[in-house]
């Protein structure tokens, strides 16, 4: 499984994706993430996660060929 980076979520990880072979569930991802990580707990707690390109939560599952990417929060103009 893939998860992608963006904006400050890759700032923290160091790495604007990285494969992780983690429990089935969003949330055991981010938390393998985080266990990898460590400057991602904060980012994580405001993030939206996609998989596939749509919002889920923790406990959704997802396959070995699918993209979670964690979206903090932005501003913009």
């Amino acid at each position: 499984m893939t998860l992608r980076y963006w904006a400050g979520a890759r700032d923290a990880a160091g790495v604007s994706e990285e494969t992780f072979d983690a429990g089935p569930s969003v949330g055991d991802i981010l938390d393998a993430a985080v266990g990898a990580h460590p400057a991602l707990r904060p980012v994580v707690a405001v993030c939206s996660v996609l998989v596939d390109g749509r919002a889920v939560g923790r406990d959704v599952v997802v396959g070995d060929d699918q993209v979670v990417e964690l979206l903090p929060p932005f501003a913009g103009g």
